[in-house]
């Protein structure tokens, strides 16, 4: 498969952006349309201290509505970074370690590093399997969609000083992205079930490393199954989507992908996308896998440090274990073709 490459797309100020009162914090919207917004730069948060919880529901309800939250040199570190996200649920993702614990830069098991620096403090090295593994972080993608108890926010959070143009992250509106399809195209979609792997991801970034994964790695990742269509916490309508989206049950491996690939770039067509450029250490930003879709930079010889680190807080919501075995079956029985679940 052709891997997409996607331009960082950072839109204009204007009046639809201007900033708005939320309490005591001040919010300026990133994307307006008549009917949505998507994505939010808020202030007003005092990071120096434990925040109180009427502020955390306040950031949630935002969160909700926007999608994506975005703040700005919070002077967070790794612990008060955890202590932030263990406000936001009760369980946050462990870090698996594939590569080994002592060969992790940070060791922190609830903290992910998706920065490109090796233990020694220099850039990882082209050709690497970790080289390889992060070009996936290049395809549009969701989170942890790839476990059967899926995640519910992400938080990245910069250390250093990012040179400016050189480090982006993108996001897409899954919500007005699925509410801007043909009704025809909603009644095809609105009952499948996806199997994502996190292996199909790699493969398709990085196909000849990642074309056979170590039985240590399939061992510890199998796939999961998620519906494709589910309600947003805002009540709206949302895709369920990622590059880690390989199968849809009942279809066969190249109709599924023709599908998924289909709606990912419906997806993120530039009405639906926003690039957040990292400005400075303590950059932050958090947002609902639920709801929307994300990208890294890929990788590049002449890539700049990118030191960010990531916290993954669990669903708990009803959608959060996916679809059952038990549901799964039902589908096969009806699907002549569908391969063993």
């Amino acid at each position: 498969m052709h891997v997409r490459t996607y331009e960082s797309i950072a839109p204009p100020r204007s009046e639809a952006q201007k900033p708005m009162q939320y309490g005591s914090l001040t919010v300026i919207p990133v994307l307006r349309s008549e009917d949505s917004v998507f994505g939010a730069e808020v202030s007003g948060v005092d990071w120096n201290r434990s925040i109180p919880e009427a502020t955390v529901a306040q950031l949630v309800e935002l969160q909700d509505k926007y999608g994506v939250l975005i703040f700005r040199e919070t002077g967070l570190d790794n612990a008060r970074h955890i202590a932030f996200s263990q406000q936001l649920g009760a369980e946050l993702e462990v870090n698996p370690f594939y590569y080994g614990r002592e060969n992790d830069r940070l060791g922190e098991p609830l903290l992910f590093d998706v920065g490109n620096i090796e233990m020694d403090r220099t850039l990882v090295k082209p050709d690497s399997r970790r080289w390889h593994h992060s070009l996936g972080n290049a395809l549009w993608h969701t989170d942890s969609s790839y476990h059967q108890r899926r995640s519910k926010y992400s938080i990245l959070l910069s250390h250093g000083n990012p040179v400016k143009g050189g480090s982006w992250t993108h996001f897409a509106d899954t919500r007005r992205a699925y509410a801007d399809l043909p009704d025809t195209k909603k009644k095809e979609i609105e009952d499948l079930v996806v199997e994502h792997d996190l292996w199909h991801s790699r493969k398709l970034a990085s196909p000849i490393v990642y074309g056979n994964p170590l039985p240590h790695e399939l061992a510890a990742k199998p796939p999961a199954y998620h519906r494709l269509v589910q309600k947003a916490p805002d009540g709206r309508q949302t895709l369920y989507l990622a590059a880690h989206a390989k199968l849809i049950l009942g279809w066969s491996f190249e109709e599924s992908q023709k599908l998924i690939w289909e709606l990912i770039d419906h997806c993120t067509q530039s009405e639906y996308v926003f690039s957040m450029e990292w400005l400075s250490g303590g950059d932050m930003v958090w947002w609902d896998n639920r709801q929307s879709m994300h990208r890294a930079n890929p990788y590049t010889e002449t890539m700049t440090v990118r030191d960010v680190r990531r916290s993954t807080i669990i669903d708990d919501g009803p959608m959060a274990y996916g679809v059952s075995i038990e549901d799964r079956r039902a589908i096969a029985s009806k699907t002549p073709n569908a391969t063993d679940l």
